[in-house]
């Protein structure tokens, strides 16, 4: 599987300076404490020790810093599902363990937390580019997958490829996002096997 992918997020400064990781680890806490919409960049500048000016110098708002915690849960989901789906060389089995992995990761990450929770939430509401990249990456993972199908015979090669992948995505889409996801808690323990079983059925050539 290809390396994660990078995420856009909007920051200034260095991309590289520790200070920035030092104030996404004290936001990313006190956020989960006191809840991303009632936080403002004061107190976090207050509960990290620097100045809210110097917040300014390396993000550009709270949102800049709330798409950066977002950028590194959705990447680390991603790391997940493609570690998940190295383990076999087996394109329908491949298309299994994604839609099982990136399930499981989801619910880990979105709700291990109902603080942090808030920021997947607006993440998901407005349209953040960590959420726009996210589900570019996980199509292009699709993408990977159906053609590794369709060359080893296992996957239908009639249905362009963009149309297919994107149908499985929305598909998926309910137990991926976070607003649609806590509405499908019922259903998180069968419906990776149900809904991946009735894809590979519809991929038969």
């Amino acid at each position: 599987m290809k390396k994660t992918s990078t995420y856009p997020v909007s920051a200034r400064g260095p991309a590289d300076h520790e200070v920035r990781d030092q104030i996404v680890a004290a936001a990313t806490e006190h956020f989960s404490r006191y809840g991303y919409e009632k936080t403002t960049v004061s107190d976090l500048a207050k509960a990290i020790g620097f100045s809210k000016a110097y917040i300014y110098k390396f993000f550009e708002s709270k949102q800049a810093i709330g798409e950066m915690i977002c950028a590194n849960c959705l990447r680390q989901i991603e790391a997940e599902v493609s570690a998940a789906m190295a383990e076999t060389d087996l394109a329908p089995e491949k298309l299994r363990r994604m839609f099982k992995a990136a399930t499981e990761a989801s619910l880990k990450l979105f709700f291990q937390d109902r603080k942090l929770y808030e920021i997947a939430a607006s993440a998901a509401t407005e349209n953040w580019q960590a959420v726009v990249a996210y589900e570019g990456h996980i199509q292009k993972l699709l993408q990977d997958v159906l053609q590794e199908g369709r060359q080893s015979g296992d996957f239908e090669r009639k249905t362009p490829l963009d149309e297919t992948a994107k149908a499985i995505y929305l598909v998926m889409r309910p137990y991926l996002n976070p607003l649609l996801l806590q509405y499908s808690l019922d259903y998180t323990e069968e419906a990776p096997m149900h809904l991946s079983n009735l894809v590979l059925r519809s991929l038969s050539p």
